[in-house]
């Protein structure tokens, strides 16, 4: 039995999650997901590594852009199959693809004139990498299919998804291949959740597998308890408010937000905060936390309980939901300080560009992080510390207090990552590890080298392995 593995991306960089395994004259691909690196988003605009139309299926981790954003592409290039994925990620995929093509039609159309404008040359073509009428089509592929439910491809090939612990309805894949009384078991980790997050579940634990592909996003790193990033993103709230500026948050709509609401609804509660305005100024994140509201089911114990005494932490006093660009312009003229969390996570996109450019230079403000910020994106750059960033054309230079809080992160971190694979009973053929840049990737894989004796690698970018 010979099982061919290509890495698309998301190979020695966090991004582009595609993996495409071929066996025989069966092809699927895991995740089909945007680059959002800056130096590599190339990588989106030209042709698939191979023919959509020959691709037999795409099974879907979970619905965050870097895993879900490239499908109206493929199916627009051919792409007849299904695309598997639990009914939270396929509601959730609606809401992200809708919003991605909104904002890269928009920003084709704002880039063109400002080019124009300038006298400038793009380094790609000014057009959305696809249009709404592009989601509409791939949307029709969505099949969803509940956890633990084994789904065959064909007589050879199973696959069950099993919960990732990540954001709501994301997923782990187990794909099982049978030829000539033989099984290989295929482990593709997609992005693992923290244990003792709340609202969702923790990540599930395996105990076999021939080929684990584990992501390494926090592969080097330690990361703050829950507890001590409560009390660490309290004391900003209560510095920043002191000084008279606004906390800016760069949140990732999926999951990131809900748990900032969270945990802010749980700081007021304790009155460990006072009374604040906080807007929420994302529409989409606004349609995200409806679809939890629908998926009861896959909240942890703690979280189901809080529903049934009509205490969702999604709606508390102060909590403002904005939803026309008119309101959104409104909060540059805010008279005491507030919260706003606004998309993208990265600031690549999205409103949180326009608070950054009210906020930025404020030396009362702060812009707090609360998610990983990819190299080459906005966020990187001011994370890293630069004195001076260009957003929408101009140059504003850095005043504002700037916070990373890495405890809020969605991600498994080194020690978390290495007790998700020791759990496995016996070490498998091999490992794959992916989802992280070149560091923390290779970290990671030298570390389960030396403590457990694996056989692992860090694949590049379109390489091909033939597995047994």
């Amino acid at each position: 039995m010979q099982i061919k593995l290509t890495f698309l991306g998301a190979a020695r960089n966090v991004t582009g999650s595609r993996f495409l395994v071929e066996v025989d004259d069966t092809r699927f691909l895991v995740d089909c997901g945007l680059y959002q690196e800056r130096e590599l988003k190339y990588r989106d605009w030209g042709p698939f590594h191979v023919s959509p139309q020959t691709i037999d299926a795409v099974l879907l981790t979970h619905a965050h852009l870097d895993h879900c954003g490239y499908l109206p592409k493929l199916v627009r290039g051919g792409f007849e199959g299904p695309i598997y994925c639990t009914s939270a990620t396929a509601d959730i995929t609606e809401i992200m693809l809708m919003d991605s093509a909104n904002i890269q039609q928009q920003d084709a159309e704002n880039k063109k004139k400002r080019h124009e404008r300038e006298n400038k040359k793009a380094p790609y073509p000014e057009i959305p990498l696809y249009t709404t009428e592009d989601v509409e089509a791939c949307l029709t592929h969505l099949s969803p299919v509940p956890y633990q439910h084994t789904i065959q491809l064909n007589k050879d090939i199973d696959f069950t998804f099993y919960d990732a612990g990540h954001v709501l309805g994301a997923s782990m894949i187990e794909v099982k291949i049978r030829r000539n009384g033989e099984q290989r078991i295929l482990l593709f980790s997609g992005d693992i959740g923290r244990p003792d997050k709340p609202i969702i579940n923790d990540p599930t634990v395996f105990e076999e597998a021939d080929y684990v592909l584990t992501e390494s996003t926090y592969g080097n790193r330690s990361l703050e308890s829950p507890g001590d990033m409560l009390q660490k993103f309290v004391d900003v709230v209560n510095a920043t408010v002191q000084a008279g500026g606004n906390i800016v948050i760069p949140s990732f709509a999926l999951e990131r937000t809900q748990e900032i609401l969270y945990y802010l609804n749980k700081a007021l509660y304790l009155k460990l905060i006072k009374p604040i305005d906080v807007y929420l100024d994302s529409p989409m994140a606004v349609d995200i936390s409806k679809v939890f509201e629908r998926h009861i089911a896959f909240f942890d114990a703690d979280m189901q309980q809080l529903i049934r005494q009509n205490k969702s932490p999604f709606s508390f006093a102060g909590l403002r939901l904005v939803n026309s660009v008119e309101q959104s312009k409104g909060l540059n003229y805010l008279k005491k300080p507030s919260i706003i969390i606004a998309g993208s996570g990265m600031c690549t996109g999205g409103r949180i560009k326009y608070h950054l450019i009210s906020n930025i230079s404020r030396g009362d403000s702060t812009v707090l992080f609360v998610g990983y910020q990819a190299v080459g994106t906005l966020g990187r750059l001011i994370v890293d510390g630069v004195p001076e960033v260009r957003i929408l054309g101009k140059n504003y230079h850095v005043k504002a207090n700037i916070v990373q809080l890495n405890g809020f992160s969605s991600h498994a971190d080194k020690d978390q990552l290495f007790v998700w694979l020791s759990s496995l009973k016996k070490p498998p053929r091999h490992t794959f590890v992916v989802h992280g840049e070149e560091e923390s990737a290779n970290h990671l894989a030298d570390t389960v080298r030396e403590r457990l004796g694996w056989q692992i690698s860090v694949p590049y970018y379109l390489e091909e392995f033939t597995i047994d």
